[in-house]
Order: structure tokens, then sequence, then C-alpha cells
């Protein structure tokens, strides 16, 4: 699975963006949006095209995400992805996994304060995403952890989703076996969490595009 994904990322960032008239929704994520575990075609951002074309919104996603990514795998990858693609969007769902490994939340916060930062350098709309940790990282360091993404999103004014999986990690039936990665059938739930805080940012961009 892992080697599946990251050589779709790499053959993403290869190529020059086609179709220069539609707008481009670029998705860095980790395993929570390369879709882990399930087909890619099931996974939330390929349910995503499917609701922006629904709107009658001219936009076209690319999935940058790479099971097991960090903030420093993201950053170091961001740069091409942005040369290549020219995003009017760009959702940024990394943390979980420098979370997971114990990464300080300074240092966390620092990370993805770059990616905002790179992002918006870019001409790019930013949208973080956010996720929990699992109870057994103790409530203070989980806490903590999760205040990185609303700091981040406030100090920037930008727009945030604070969880990806509300609704979902509450659920052991819409979880696989490890208790970290969502089914197939809690895809459509992460899709609902995050495209009412999407939406705007779509519809910014295309009619900026308009003008």
């Amino acid at each position: 699975m892992l080697c599946r994904t990251l050589l779709l990322a790499m053959l993403i960032a290869a190529m020059p963006a086609r179709g220069a008239g539609a707008p481009v929704v670029l998705v860095l994520g980790d395993s929570l949006s390369a879709g882990y575990g399930i087909g890619l075609e099931q996974g939330w951002v390929s349910l995503l095209q499917a609701r922006i074309a629904a709107a009658g919104l001219p936009h076209r996603v690319i999935n940058a995400s790479i099971s097991g990514d960090t903030t420093s795998g993201g950053a170091a990858r961001l740069p091409r992805l942005l040369e290549a693609n020219r995003p009017a969007v760009v959702i940024i769902e990394l943390g979980a996994n420098d979370g997971l490994r114990g990464f300080s939340p300074p240092q966390i916060e620092a990370a993805l304060a770059g990616l905002v930062e790179r992002v918006q350098a870019a001409g790019a709309r930013p949208l973080l995403i956010g996720v929990r940790l699992p109870p057994n990282y103790g409530a203070d360091y989980s806490e903590r952890f999760q205040r990185v993404y609303a700091d981040v999103a406030g100090r920037y004014d930008i727009a945030l989703v604070p969880r990806l999986l509300a609704g979902v990690a509450e659920h052991p039936d819409l979880m696989q076996a490890d208790g970290l990665h969502p089914v197939a059938a809690a895809q459509s739930r992460m899709l609902e969490n995050v495209w009412p805080v999407l939406l705007p940012l779509l519809q910014a961009s295309a009619a900026s595009r308009a003008d």
C-alpha cells in the first residue's frame, strides 16, 4: 500500500498540470487522505472530486498524499508540487504521524506554520485539517497536540477543519482493525466534515478566476 501510494504521488509531482483553465485543489496529506487499507477510488479525496463536479465548480483535485508522511516530508515535497500544479487551494492534512511519534507540539506547530506560509507565498488558499490522537497518548499531550491546529489557523487567519474523523473515530465499526484508519464506509462522513469549510474557498477561487 505504501509503495503504491508513494509511486502515485511521485508521478503526480513529476507531471505538469494539465487543463490550465481548471483551478487545482492540491491535497497534501498522509494515510487518512491516501486511502490506506481501501481502494484509492473509495477515499474521501476521490469522493471530493465528484462532489465538486456536482456543485458545478471547475476545480480539479490532485491527491499528493502519502501514507506515513509527516510535516517534514510534506515540506520537502511541497515546493515541487506547488510549482508543477499551481493550485488555487491546498488542503494540508498532516501532523498525525508527528504526534504518533511523540514530536513536541511546538515542533509540529512550527512545521505546520511553515507549510501554510509556503502555500500563501505561492498565492494559494490553505485549508488546515486537524486530527486527534488515540487516548493512550495521555490527555495533556493530546490536548496540546490538537490545540496546535487551532493556533496555526488563528495565527494565519485560515480555514480549519478541527477534526477530520469527527463522527467516525468514535464508532469502532467505522474504523479498521488498527483503530487508526477509517473504513471505506466512513469516507463520506469525512468528506462531510471537510466540505462546508472547503466550499467557500472553492467559490472564492472560482470567482477570482472569472474576474
